[in-house]
C-alpha cells in the first residue's frame, strides 16, 4: 500500500469548447507528495497547475488516472478527502455576512471537527492570527489583510493533515505576500504535507523542498532545486524554467522526471 500523503497516477482532464476541439488541461501527470515537504508546482498561467489541484481537492472529476490523499480516493472517497485537505486559493471566496468566528465554527462543523472540540480550536485559531479585535465583525467589513487571516484560519480549522495553497499571493501587497510565505512554512514546521503552486519563480524558490515544472499539463522536470541546477546545468530557477520549456517545446525529454 502506498503510504504517501497525496499520489497522483496518469492523470488526464479533458475539456471539449466549441470551436476550440478538445482541450488537455492536464496530461498523463504523476507525482508522490512525501510526508511534511512542500511541494511546489511552478508554472505559467494555463499550465495544469489549478486543475491538478482541483481535481484533488474533488472539486473537479479527472477524464482518467487517479488522485488519492490519505490513501482516499478523489473520485470514490470525496467526503474522507475533504476531512484531510486545506484548501486556500487567492480566488476562494468568504461568506461576507458571516463574521470572522462564524465562518471558523461554520467550516469546522463541515468539515467534521469534533463538536466538543471545534470551540476551543476556533479560540485558539483567532489568537494565532491575531483576529481577536474583529472576530465578531462581518467578513464583508474586513480589509484585505483581515479577510486573508481568516481565509487561512477557514483552511486549517479542522487540523487537516494536508494543505493546498493554489497561486496564494496573487493580488496581495509586498508585506501580506510575506506573511502568507512565513504562514506556509510555519505550517511545514508543524508536520503538514503542502501542495503549493506558484508562477513566481523566488516564491517556488523560497519555499519548495521538491519542484515540478509544469507546461502544457505534463511535469517537464522535479526535484529538489539542488538537483535540478545540477541536472540542467544553470543556477538561477528562472533558467532553469525555461531550459525546461524549451527542451518540452522541443520535444526532448524532461530534464528530472517525477519520482
Amino acid at each position: 500500500m502506498n503510504d504517501s500523503p497525496v499520489c497522483v497516477r496518469d492523470l488526464t482532464k479533458v475539456y471539449h469548447e466549441e470551436g476550440r476541439g478538445e482541450i488537455r488541461a492536464v496530461d498523463g501527470i504523476s507525482f508522490e507528495c512525501r510526508p511534511g515537504e512542500i511541494f511546489g508546482m511552478l508554472g505559467a498561467n494555463g499550465a495544469g497547475k489549478t486543475t491538478t489541484l482541483r481535481v484533488l481537492a474533488t472539486i473537479l472529476k479527472p477524464t482518467s488516472g487517479t488522485a488519492t490523499l490519505m490513501g482516499h480516493d478523489s473520485v470514490t472517497q470525496p467526503e474522507a478527502i475533504r476531512r484531510n485537505l486545506g484548501f486556500y486559493s487567492s480566488t476562494t471566496a468568504l461568506y461576507p455576512r458571516l463574521t470572522a468566528r462564524e465562518t471558523l465554527d461554520f467550516f469546522g462543523r463541515i468539515n467534521g471537527f469534533p463538536p466538543s472540540r471545534l470551540r476551543e480550536r476556533v479560540e485558539r485559531l483567532i489568537a494565532r492570527f491575531g483576529i481577536s479585535d474583529y472576530a465578531d465583525a462581518r467578513v464583508d467589513r474586513l480589509s484585505q489583510g483581515m479577510k486573508q487571516k481568516v481565509s487561512i484560519a477557514r483552511t486549517v480549522v479542522h487540523d487537516p493533515p494536508v494543505l493546498i495553497f493554489d497561486e496564494p499571493t496573487v493580488g496581495l501587497d509586498v508585506l501580506n505576500a510575506l506573511e502568507m510565505q512565513k504562514v506556509i512554512a510555519e505550517f511545514r514546521a508543524e508536520g503538514k504535507t503542502i501542495l503549493f503552486s506558484t508562477h513566481i519563480m523566488s516564491e517556488a524558490e523560497k519555499l519548495c523542498d521538491r519542484i515540478a515544472i509544469v507546461h502544457r499539463g505534463r511535469i517537464h522536470a522535479c526535484d529538489t532545486l539542488a538537483n535540478l541546477r545540477t541536472a540542467s546545468g544553470k543556477h538561477y530557477l528562472e533558467d532553469i524554467f525555461v531550459h525546461c520549456i524549451e527542451r518540452a517545446n522541443a520535444g526532448d525529454a524532461p530534464v528530472i522526471a517525477p519520482s
